[in-house]
């Protein structure tokens, strides 16, 4: 009988050790090692043939060409993927269960069989008349669709020969396993096996492929860190379950630009586009004391965003602090700022701070805002309702200069907004839009004299 030589392996960082640890030494996980059978490897042949035919070139004698790209039929999704499906590519998709990361790859399938575009939709979860029943409730229905329930990397393959398809989706990572690896589906080995094996599938038969990603309860991508560095894009599907509003971010694009996102509506019919985002998260907005409008950048795209606020006074020995949807050690900097540079008394208050909408919303550029909205709050009087705050916050009180301004500006124009409040740094080089009045400051005080009187 063979005998086997087995290691444990870490299913989060890939830390291999000979000896079951409770604590994983690479990334500190606890209980993340699992036993695996180590492969034999086997010795490496080398041909002098095979690896002279791959020879170095000069960078000038290689032809710079214009990747064409497949139309995903939603505007929002060509967005964040920059521009469009690129043949050939590696596409990780991620996000909660039951967030609409099928329904999305649904509808994409959908559209691009429309465009004469064949596509192969391999369900690792799901039967095939499961998957026939969400189409037809999404209305795919297409004779280039063609559907797969299947879990072998070896199987999908041969069907991809069979077929012959220009985009290939795969629904998920996680149930794929090749038969060659003898450890289970949605390990360590398994995926980064088979997703290595996919990326060559892709760059050889110039095929797009889109694999879906399981999350860990952190939100992370769930296997080795280097599943996120093997594939060519990474997009994350966020929301609330019980929001019918969903944002698709990309945090990883070799053929466009990174924290571009997309806006849908989660619809009965599948998930419908939100063409104007900023509309979207002012349609709600109050003008009480506490609440601010900021215009931020997500990708290439300026969103505006109400910013809420609310300070009072505690009943505990220590205040409590909440951010939702900014960094919360970020709000913690700025009231300190608020408390030494214009002497607010906030060390008994109660702060809570919260983006409208659901947006997460992580750039310097909101400081200001974030200000003003506490500020507001603590004094209990409203800000002007047709300004807009634009700035980052130093930590000796100073209003610091934020980029592509224009933009910025030019987006609160389009909804209304008279007032645009931003660095005195960012007023020179650029004209603003008629009919809006530019207020540069320079310091948080001053700031808070434009917006609440006081």
């Amino acid at each position: 009988m063979a005998k086997y030589k087995t290691k444990f392996v870490c299913q989060q960082c890939a830390y291999e050790t000979p000896k079951w640890l409770g604590k994983c030494p690479g990334c500190e996980s606890w209980n993340t090692l699992v036993e695996e059978i180590e492969e034999q490897k086997k010795n490496a042949t080398h041909r002098t043939g095979t690896l002279r035919d791959n020879a170095a070139l000069s960078i000038k004698a290689i032809r710079s060409e214009q990747e064409p790209r497949l139309h995903a039929g939603m505007a929002e999704l060509n967005r964040v993927l920059g521009g469009g499906i690129v043949p050939g590519s590696l596409i990780l998709v991620g996000g909660d269960p039951g967030i609409g990361k099928s329904t999305i790859l649904l509808q994409m399938s959908h559209f691009l069989a429309q465009a004469q575009h064949k596509v192969l939709y391999i369900s690792g979860e799901e039967s095939t008349k499961q998957t026939k029943l969400r189409a037809e409730r999404l209305g795919a229905d297409s004779d280039l669709l063609f559907v797969l329930s299947e879990t072998d990397l070896e199987r999908i393959e041969l069907q991809v020969d069979e077929v012959g398809p220009r985009v290939v989706v795969i629904d998920s990572i996680q149930t794929i396993y090749h038969p060659g690896i003898t450890s289970a589906p949605g390990s360590v080995s398994q995926v980064r096996e088979c997703t290595s094996h996919l990326m060559r599938l892709a760059k050889s038969k110039e095929i797009a492929i889109v694999i879906v990603g399981h999350v860990t309860k952190q939100g992370d991508l769930a296997g080795p860190r280097m599943l996120e560095h093997m594939v060519d894009s990474v997009l994350y599907f966020e929301g609330e379950r019980h929001n019918t509003y969903r944002i698709l971010r990309s945090v990883k694009n070799r053929f466009g630009s990174t924290h571009e996102i997309g806006i849908f509506e989660m619809v009965e019919s599948g998930l419908k586009e939100v063409s104007n985002p900023s509309e979207l998260f002012l349609s709600e907005r109050s003008h009480a004391a506490g609440s601010a409008v900021v215009a931020s950048m997500e990708g290439t795209r300026p969103v505006l965003v109400e910013l809420q606020a609310l300070v009072t006074p505690t009943s505990f020995p220590s205040p409590r602090r909440m951010a939702t949807g900014v960094d919360y050690n970020r709000v913690a900097l700025i009231m300190a700022v608020l408390e030494k540079r214009v002497g607010m008394l906030l060390q008994n208050q109660d702060a809570y701070v919260n983006v409208a909408g659901g947006i997460r919303l992580d750039e310097p550029a909101i400081d200001l805002a974030i200000a003003v909205s506490l500020a507001s709050s603590f004094r209990d009087l409203p800000t002007q309702p047709d300004a807009c705050i634009i700035g980052e916050v130093g930590l000796t009180g100073e209003v610091r200069g934020v980029s592509r301004m224009e933009q910025r500006v030019k987006e609160a124009a389009k909804l209304g907004f008279k007032k645009v409040i931003i660095p005195e740094k960012n007023t020179a080089g650029w004209q603003p839009p008629a009919g809006i009045e530019i207020i540069p400051v320079r310091t948080v005080e001053e700031t808070l004299r434009e917006a609440i009187g006081r």
